[in-house]
């Protein structure tokens, strides 16, 4: 296969897989990834569960890999170094010139992208592409990737190589932010068994994570005793101090908010949770922390 047919056909997979974390909400599921892709006339698999790296035999010239990802909780620390920026991604255990590790090192030599599937969940996936392979680390057993932005190889890394790579850092900084965010999303979605805790509406991709204490507040962390389900109207009201919840897990509006005349949406989806408690996890252990809830509605209280 000449190189701008394995490029054509990584870009069929980049536009497929864009179309499923779509239309999943951002994510991706083992379920969707197997039906493979149609290029040219016939059906292509893309990935494959029982491989970390997969490169189908139709990519068996030049000889690339296509696909990388990471198994929730597995054995391999991928993504380790939070601070750096780029992925780390293990070998296929310990000998460098393993087929599969081979394929990743054709990668980087080719310039190729690749799809990068990183669990956030047992069964789901972010997919973060194009990735590159920037680095080998034999010692280390191990791979760079970085994140960029989709086209030809030889157009994305020509003119100033400074320029690429903070393009590259940047990108993948944010990949990084991402899947933080989406981890933190499905612990707590899930803790509130996928509905809104304050008008508990289902509809999960109108659903976010609110954070009780804030990224910046050292504390913060993304857990699930620091983060309530809520839907996207709530999610804005709650941080920007329209409404708040005491340590009794009370929703309280604002006086002005609770005076004001305007519409259904209003009356419906604000007015009338004044008073009212939110739901919350039934596992104890995941409801939200009692002391933060008060430092927040400290600050609400205050505004």
């Amino acid at each position: 296969m000449s190189l701008d047919a394995d490029l054509a056909f990584r870009l069929a997979v980049f536009d497929h897989v864009a179309h499923l974390r779509d239309t999943l909400g951002g994510v991706v599921t083992p379920s969707a990834l197997n039906e493979g892709v149609i290029f040219e006339g016939q059906r292509i698999p893309i990935w494959s569960q029982m491989k970390g790296i997969f490169r189908p035999a139709f990519l068996r010239s030049p000889g690339a890999a296509l696909t990388l990802f990471t198994a929730y909780d597995g054995p391999y620390d991928d993504q380790a170094d939070p601070d750096a920026s780029h992925f780390i991604y293990r070998y296929r255990g310990t000998d460098p010139n393993h087929a599969d590790n081979v394929a990743v090192r054709r990668a980087m030599e080719l310039r190729r992208p690749l799809l990068y599937l990183a669990a956030i969940q047992p069964g789901v996936y972010d997919p973060i592409f194009p990735c590159y392979v920037t680095a080998d680390d034999p010692a280390g057993l191990s791979f760079h990737l970085m994140a960029d932005v989709l086209g030809d190889p030889q157009l994305v890394t020509r003119g100033d190589p400074a320029q690429y790579e903070a393009r590259r850092a940047y990108r993948t900084v944010a990949a990084k932010a991402r899947l933080h965010q989406q981890q933190f999303r499905f612990i707590v979605l899930g803790a509130y068994r996928h509905q809104c805790a304050m008008c508990r509406l289902r509809h999960t991709v109108l659903l976010d994570a609110a954070h009780i204490l804030p990224d910046s507040d050292p504390r913060g962390r993304a857990t699930v005793t620091n983060g309530l389900s809520l839907c996207k109207i709530h999610h804005g009201a709650f941080d920007t101090g329209i409404l708040g919840v005491d340590p009794d897990y009370r929703i309280h509006l604002r006086q002005d908010v609770l005076d004001e005349h305007d519409g259904p949406m209003l009356l419906h989806g604000l007015q009338e949770i004044h008073g009212s408690a939110i739901e919350t996890p039934r596992d104890k252990a995941k409801r939200p922390n009692r002391d933060y809830l008060a430092e927040r509605f400290d600050r609400f209280r205050a505004a």
